[in-house]
């Protein structure tokens, strides 16, 4: 059902009020505040109507309004405003990503607390390197019971392994392997490297001794290791200063989540940190987001690598001014890691809507 007008500014007005207060909104508080130009019957009957089509509901019998999931999804897609950041803003926030960056081998986790104290919400910082893969493989002939497995990857890393057999291998089949693993595993990721791949191999080679599952295998595992997710959470505690987590049972159980890991946070489709993406209560797939809200956004890091950072907090949190920040944070990343182009001043950053929008 597409709603009037007045109820989407009813509804905005409610959203608006609640983010301030925290508290169930009245019709008399709407009266008094939404420049509506109606009279708090007409208020309290488009209330009603608002609380039947699921967008609001009403904690108890004599209480105010506070908007659902659904509400706040049609806020976000429709009914809020875009906040820009001032030229002001836009510099202080590049002074303290600057000074961040100083010290590059802290960077990430420091990207988060930025972001943390930015939003004043917990913050999570995450990099992996989902591309890289081996350029090329020497494999080194030592004795008939002794070889050596280096990788150089597409990120320029080298890896290697010494491998002891307890049979032994002609320099002819090590040579040989070292010529198909250069014509077949490089260039592909960890999820190419199939037991068909390497049975193939294995035959291509006359390998009886089973080298061919010791390369793939060293193979796999360092892709494994280097596409790796790497991830720093700061600002738990932030939550406890949040009324909708005064449960010490509330608060306790979302913080262990983001403490503990596992998380799983969506990708926003931007490979320069352009976009926010928003996703609101069930919206998350994680059970423990269910009453949580998560905006991210993603950033280019360099070398093959990509950053997203993310801000959890209650469903009533201000969207606009936190997608703001958090997409001239990622924006500004990407300048300065990837190479991207550098944010404008007052930047205005597109969101990503997922979710069903009931409008």
């Amino acid at each position: 059902m597409a709603l009037s007008e007045r109820k989407k500014k009813i509804l905005a007005a409610v959203v608006d009020e609640y983010i301030k207060t925290a508290e169930p909104v009245s019709s008399k508080a709407i009266a008094e505040t939404g420049n509506l130009g109606c009279s708090s019957a007409t208020i309290r009957n488009e209330l009603a109507e608002l609380v039947a089509l699921g967008y609001l509901e009403q904690p108890h019998t004599s209480a105010g309004r506070v908007p659902t999931p659904a509400g706040y999804r049609l806020y976000v897609n429709e009914l809020m405003q875009r906040q820009k950041l001032s030229v002001e803003e836009s510099e202080e926030l590049n002074r303290k990503l600057n000074d961040r960056l100083a010290v590059m081998d802290t960077a990430i986790s420091d990207i988060g607390k930025l972001a943390s104290q930015l939003t004043n919400y917990p913050a999570l910082a995450l990099t992996s390197n989902a591309s890289v893969t081996v350029r090329r493989f020497d494999l080194i002939y030592v004795d008939a019971n002794t070889f050596i497995i280096v990788a150089l990857l597409s990120n320029n890393d080298v890896k290697n392994k010494y491998v002891h057999l307890p049979v032994s291998a002609d320099r002819s089949l090590v040579q040989k392997l070292g010529t198909l693993f250069n014509a077949s595993f490089t260039g592909i990721t960890e999820d190419k490297i199939t037991s068909a791949l390497i049975a193939a191999t294995e035959r291509a080679a006359d390998d009886t001794i089973g080298l061919t599952a010791v390369i793939a295998a060293f193979c796999i595992e360092t892709l494994n290791e280097v596409n790796s997710v790497t991830a720093y959470v700061t600002g738990e505690n932030r939550l406890l200063s949040q009324p909708e987590f005064r449960d010490p049972d509330k608060a306790h159980k979302l913080m262990s989540y983001l403490s503990n890991g596992g998380y799983v946070f969506p990708e926003t489709g931007s490979e320069h940190g352009e976009e926010v993406r928003v996703l609101i209560g069930p919206e998350n797939v994680a059970e423990e987001l269910k009453d949580s809200s998560v905006i991210v956004a993603s950033y280019d890091a360099g070398d093959n690598t990509k950053g997203l950072i993310g801000i959890v907090g209650p469903t009533r949190m201000d969207y606009s001014a936190v997608a703001a920040k958090l997409g001239m944070l990622a924006a500004g990343l990407s300048k300065r890691l990837g190479g991207g182009e550098a944010p404008p001043e007052g930047m205005h950053n597109k969101l990503i809507i997922k979710g069903d929008d009931r409008s």
